[in-house]
């Protein structure tokens, strides 16, 4: 059986792209030039934004730099759904600030990447990615990875 791939958010990544092509999306304001992302559709929340421009989409920088980061080593509380039969694997955060347009976005590290890989600074790129796998389903997500690979 074949599976279905599905962004966890739509629009909010490229979607079935090589990870040369894979690009974060987020919406650019056409009067003021602010960037949102997650993307805004409806309008520009910029209070100095004189024009109320139109938003259009925008693919962002591909690479940043390592803001901050961290481990998540235990199953997320309630009201968190989380499988209680299914094996607990840890993960890391990380928080990169985007080269061009200098804003922090969250997301976990590449597989195989631990806080031990990572420090304040380095240079990381956006990378397609799984974040779960159902009977039918696999739901996409970007991660982030160290330039060069995984150390």
């Amino acid at each position: 059986m074949a599976r279905t791939r599905t962004p966890v958010v739509a629009g909010w990544f490229t979607e079935g792209a090589e990870e040369r092509e894979f690009r974060l999306l987020g919406t650019r304001c056409t009067a003021c030039s602010v960037v949102y992302f997650p993307r805004e559709d409806a309008y520009c929340r910029n209070p100095g934004c004189a024009g109320g421009g139109e938003l259009a989409e925008a693919a962002l920088s591909e690479r940043g730099h390592v803001w901050s980061y961290t481990d998540g080593r235990y199953r997320p509380p309630a009201p968190y759904v989380s499988d209680p039969d299914a094996e607990w694997e840890p993960y890391t955060l990380v928080a990169v600030e985007l080269e061009e347009e200098r804003m922090v976005v969250l997301g976990q590290a590449a597989p195989g990447v631990t806080v031990a890989d990572l420090a304040v600074g380095m240079e990381v790129e956006v990378v397609p990615g799984i974040l779960d796998e159902d009977a039918g389903t696999t739901w996409t997500t970007w991660h982030w990875r160290p330039v060069g690979g995984a150390r």
